[in-house]
């Protein structure tokens, strides 16, 4: 407690302000210049006193330099400057490494384009209190998708229940980028051997934590088409990412991963 005068001078006391956990929003970008700032903006001010840490991958549209200005400007915002285009895996992980390294409670993954909106994060930040990853779902009631066209609504649905089947993961979206982990679980969750770079990282982080014992949520959300600039998906790294997934999930179901 602290004590303070009352502006008749009486002698009041102020309760602690409690900020709660220390979270940490990552925000992995290449060539997202037009969505950086306002989503940087959203975000801390719907979760006021997370931070945000922008991994930048050398944009050549100047999202990097754009990310010094808005930590120049806000002790909330730190920035990681990578050499090249490595894969929105590894920048996912850089930022779990940043979490664990600077003591942050709670590490939040989400794209950098608005397809997934900061006004669900106090939703997802809540689920903390009784789950150790908390996924933003597209597939439970109040979930869905913004205009996909038939073929990759399949595909999702398809990846997902695959993924369900092989290794046993109780989430209906095993898919989905916008996360929020226990760092604490992080810790534990052996991420120095993760096979995965592309799109297959999120089913084997998702699958690694699961095996030390995280207990999984959901909260709906729609995911929506970017608002600015163009996609960064492309076919091989689709394939790809898939034969991953198929060879990590025939490994979890035979119990053939190396674990240790």
């Amino acid at each position: 407690m602290t004590r303070g005068k009352h502006h008749l001078g009486e002698e009041v006391i102020v309760p602690p302000t409690d900020p709660g956990p220390r979270v940490l929003v990552s925000l992995a970008t290449y060539n997202e210049r037009d969505n950086l700032a306002p989503l940087v903006h959203d975000i801390l001010t719907e979760v006021p006193t997370a931070h945000v840490l922008v991994v930048d991958d050398n944009s050549p549209d100047g999202t990097g330099q754009l990310a010094d200005e808005l930590k120049a400007a806000d002790p909330r915002v730190h920035v990681l400057h990578r050499s090249g285009k490595l894969g929105l895996g590894s920048a996912i992980l850089a930022g779990m490494r940043y979490a664990m390294d600077h003591d942050y409670e709670y590490f939040v993954s989400m794209d950098a384009d608005y397809s997934h909106h900061p006004r669900y994060l106090p939703a997802m930040l809540a689920g903390m209190n009784k789950a150790d990853v908390m996924i933003g779902s597209r597939y439970i009631p109040g979930g869905g998708t913004e205009s996909w066209p038939l073929s990759r609504k399949l595909m999702s649905v398809g990846v997902n229940l695959l993924v369900r089947m092989l290794m046993r993961l109780p989430a209906k979206d095993c898919s989905g980028g916008f996360r929020c982990y226990r760092v604490a679980k992080l810790r534990q969750a052996r991420l120095d051997r993760l096979r995965s770079r592309g799109y297959s990282f999120q089913q084997e982080v998702l699958y690694r934590c699961r095996r030390v014992g995280c207990r999984l949520g959901e909260t709906p959300i729609v995911f929506a088409n970017r608002r600015a600039g163009a996609t960064k998906v492309n076919s091989h790294e689709v394939v790809r990412s898939l034969g991953t997934v198929l060879l990590l999930g025939t490994s979890a179901f035979f119990g053939l991963d190396r674990w240790s």
